[in-house]
């Protein structure tokens, strides 16, 4: 039993409360109109919502609406689905951005979501005020010009025990002491010392509230910018389906595999007015439009600027024709031939026409970034 808010329209804004009933024996779904104390949807049996889905500040699709989960209903639900759930702040520092698809990796295949995520450029100021408590050490220095050298991405993870779990991913703090010790963490795989060591975990929840607020603000503004450069670049967009199948990183490992800069990333939560708005060249030219409106607001999406001279016509050809049975049969190796299940929920949306890649990418890091 969990509460839920759904918006009415994309015109106005008019919230209506639920309950929303999930019953794991059949996976089946109910939903009780609060305001009018009326059943809203009698028990249904839908196979696309998961337990692991009802955490708090999620949002979930049941029949083509989108739900804001806000609270639990009882304290039952309270303790079964959210007791041990932990936010945690991951960095992926300078060093690894180019690996962030064998991070991300690591991160799913660890039970843990990444719930925001965005690529962003570090002055040394805000650097240093990231790391305003080792400010007396004698490595700061040199840890401040490093974070601040390149990308980072930042990320918020979620999970049973998340903090610990993350910790333990990337090993001690030292990348010459993590191979000894921990050899297969992150650290050890892929750092070179204590300070170019892979990235930073939170280590308690008070740290991560605080770490967090900084780099994805709950009041205002919207932290450190995105990376985006909006010159000679094409869209990617990995859907929600394969967000929520764990493809992600396989995903970004593929394209970085076949040579593409990935430019800037960043992941979206988008409602349906903006996925309307962002689909609307396929509206009454494609007949999955509405399908495909209904997709993309569906979950969290992660977007990416792919840059590079002639990006989008190689980059399209990467992505597959949008049927992954026909890409399967025509050209095998291409993302939706790889990851892609119907036209829909194909893996990803790339940009079609060369000359919409900027519109593309601005609309995402200009314009719901902004």
């Amino acid at each position: 039993k969990i509460f839920c808010k759904y918006k009415l329209s994309s015109h106005k804004p008019l919230l209506r409360r639920y309950q929303l009933f999930y019953y794991p024996k059949d996976g089946s779904v109910e939903m009780f109109d609060v305001k009018n104390q009326r059943i809203f949807l009698r028990r249904t049996k839908y196979e696309d919502l998961h337990q692991e889905d009802l955490f708090i500040g999620n949002r979930v699709n049941v029949f083509s609406r989108q739900l804001n989960l806000i609270e639990y209903g009882d304290q039952y639900t309270a303790n079964k689905l959210g007791s041990k759930k932990e936010r945690t702040l991951a960095v992926v520092k300078p060093d690894v951005v180019t690996k962030i698809g064998d991070v991300l990796e690591l991160i799913y295949s660890s039970n843990l979501i990444v719930t925001k995520a965005k690529m962003t450029k570090l002055t040394w100021s805000q650097a240093a005020d990231f790391y305003m408590e080792h400010q007396t050490k004698p490595f700061f220095n040199n840890l401040v010009q490093f974070v601040s050298s390149g990308p980072v991405v930042a990320m918020e993870l979620m999970g049973d025990e998340a903090i610990s779990i993350w910790r333990r991913l990337l090993g001690p703090a030292d990348s010459a002491v993590a191979r000894r010790e921990a050899p297969q963490s992150v650290r050890a795989q892929f750092g070179t010392d204590g300070i170019k060591n892979v990235g930073h975990g939170s280590d308690s929840l008070a740290a991560a509230a605080r770490e967090l607020e900084f780099f994805f603000p709950s009041k205002i503004g919207h932290g450190p910018s995105n990376t985006a450069i909006f010159t000679d670049c094409t869209c990617c967009i990995i859907k929600p389906h394969a967000i929520s199948e764990g493809l992600t990183g396989k995903i970004v490992n593929s394209i970085s595999s076949a040579g593409f800069e990935i430019s800037a990333l960043q992941m979206f939560n988008v409602d349906r007015a903006n996925a309307e708005e962002f689909y609307e060249v396929y509206k009454g030219v494609v007949t999955e439009y509405p399908s495909m409106v209904t997709e993309l607001c569906s979950g969290p999406c992660m977007v990416l600027e792919i840059h590079g001279t002639d990006t989008p016509k190689s980059f399209r050809e990467f992505c597959g024709p949008a049927d992954p049975e026909i890409a399967r049969h025509l050209r095998p190796t291409t993302l939706r031939a790889l990851y892609g299940k119907d036209k829909v929920k194909n893996a990803v949306h790339c940009t079609d026409l060369a000359e919409d890649g900027v519109l593309e990418v601005q609309y995402f890091f200009k314009i719901l970034d902004g």
